[in-house]
């Protein structure tokens, strides 16, 4: 930041609300820009709710099912991540035409009112007795992403790079208290599966009211009151499609090759850390201990119901130590992060930390070393790597953080899903890797993303340089 912005903030500071003083424990909130940062919070913070009560209603319905097409739960998450990398494909496109015809409040009205409407559709059809256990994971694990990245699509549209890197930080806490918030949320009302799917309608047309709030108060503050010109963020978007501009531009495609890369790591870690845990309930509950049961079937049974409260005690306190961490970088650490250091050093945190955390795996093992290591890996993946992936949008044009953004949050995240379940296939069977097979694996993913990471470095330093060039040019003429 330059003397005359310090200078400016310094003014501002003098004027802030008694709201934004308090925001500002979490970053440095202008005089202003409190009320929509709240606004924001609330939102994103409803949006993870309700995606939480619904992964709850997936659950049930699963369960419920008594497996799909002979595939257990787990062999379902794994394989269905293509199917619904190949469905957002048109999914994509079709964001993009909408895009491209109605202006942003009205894709965000139409586009969200289609989610609760598909909401809407569930719980009939649930309620005639209709199979829904497939349709319904393979809908939200869409949808889930496809909110989050049109929730920051917005943030990008409404704020500039100076204010995205000072106020995503503290915008995207309400997302992690969303996070843990919503499972409980979810527990109060487990036994009325179809109700959820009503109260998570409700909570998104919350959402929907907000976004038209925050749409009217940031078009008042940009134009003025009395004015009515149309504002160029208000206009509709371009002709080009989302994947067209990811493959034209090799700043988009390096974020999206660094997101299927992350995405891969991470997925393939999580199977190394479910191996793992399996096998420390095989040598806690071994099989001889029921050797006394001479039904085979009824012994298998014991022996699983032995073991299932290992793996719940385990992942029960590794995903809320996960989720408390994860919380606290994002609300103390993450904005003075990129304060202090920027958003593109804040691109090298997460993959030195995966790097260092696999290579351990690799050499020691271990359930103690897995569990370090993942905690540190997933708890900064879900705030720091998460709201910088967010920042990088900032300095693009209009089109890259609706149609682009669109592409590479769904369609390569969920790609990077399908890479990993076709390399835990390869390397189970193939090539008959064990946990620190495929935590060697891992290490050298993550060397081709630290150089991925550099090459968004490179081009994120030319795109903020040409912003600021733009921005005093404005300033200049203004």
């Amino acid at each position: 930041m330059s003397d005359t912005d310090q200078s400016a903030g310094g003014e501002s500071a003098d004027r802030r609300t008694a709201l934004e003083r308090l925001l500002g424990a979490f970053a440095k909130v202008e005089a202003g820009e409190g009320i929509t940062v709240v606004l924001m919070f609330i939102t994103i913070f409803l949006i993870l709710s309700s995606y939480y009560v619904l992964k709850v209603v997936r659950e049930g319905l699963i369960i419920g099912s008594g497996g799909i097409m002979g595939l257990s739960g787990a062999e379902l998450k794994s394989y269905s991540a293509g199917a619904m990398a190949f469905l957002l494909i048109p999914v994509v496109r079709g964001y993009g035409t909408l895009a491209s015809r109605v202006n942003r409040v009205k894709l965000l009205n139409i586009s969200i009112g289609v989610v609760i409407g598909c909401l809407g559709l569930f719980y009939v059809l649930g309620h005639l007795g209709v199979p829904l256990a497939l349709p319904f994971f393979l809908w939200l694990g869409m949808v889930n992403v496809f909110l989050i990245s049109q929730f920051y699509s917005y943030a990008n549209d409404i704020y500039t790079e100076e204010q995205g890197k000072r106020l995503l930080a503290v915008i995207a806490i309400g997302g992690s208290l969303g996070a843990i918030l919503g499972p409980k949320i979810a527990q109060l009302g487990k036994d009325y599966t179809f109700l959820l799917m009503v109260l998570a309608a409700a909570v998104l047309g919350i959402c929907l009211f907000l976004y038209n709030v925050i749409d009217r108060r940031e078009l008042r503050v940009r134009t003025g009151a009395d004015t009515q010109e149309q504002p160029q963020e208000e206009a509709p978007l371009g002709k080009e499609g989302g994947f067209q501009l990811v493959i034209t531009d090799r700043y988009l495609l390096l974020i999206a090759l660094m997101l299927l890369i992350a995405n891969l790591v991470n997925t393939t870690g999580e199977y190394i850390l479910t191996t793992t845990v399996e096998q420390h309930a095989i040598e806690t509950v071994p099989d001889a201990r029921f050797a006394h049961i001479e039904d085979l079937e009824e012994r298998a049974l014991a022996i699983k119901e032995a073991r299932r409260p290992i793996g719940n005690e385990f992942y029960g306190s590794f995903y809320g130590l996960v989720n408390l961490v994860g919380f606290l970088i994002q609300a103390f650490l993450v904005s003075r992060i990129f304060k202090y250091a920027g958003v593109r050093a804040a691109l090298f945190v997460l993959p030195v930390i995966a790097f260092g955390g696999y290579l351990a795996i690799a050499w020691l093992g271990g359930l103690a070393v897995l569990r370090v290591a993942k905690t540190a890996e997933n708890s900064v993946d879900y705030s720091l790597q998460n709201t910088v992936r967010q920042a990088l949008f900032l300095p693009t044009s209009r089109e890259a953080k609706y149609k682009a953004k669109a592409a590479i949050d769904t369609f390569f995240v969920r790609f990077g899903d399908a890479m990993s379940a076709a390399l835990v296939a390869y390397g189970v069977r193939g090539l008959e890797l064990g946990a620190k097979g495929f935590a060697f694996v891992n290490v050298g993913l993550v060397v081709v993303w630290l150089v991925i990471v550099v090459g968004i470095v490179r081009r994120h330093r030319k795109l903020s340089r040409e912003e600021d060039v733009a921005g005093a040019a404005e300033a200049h003429a203004a």
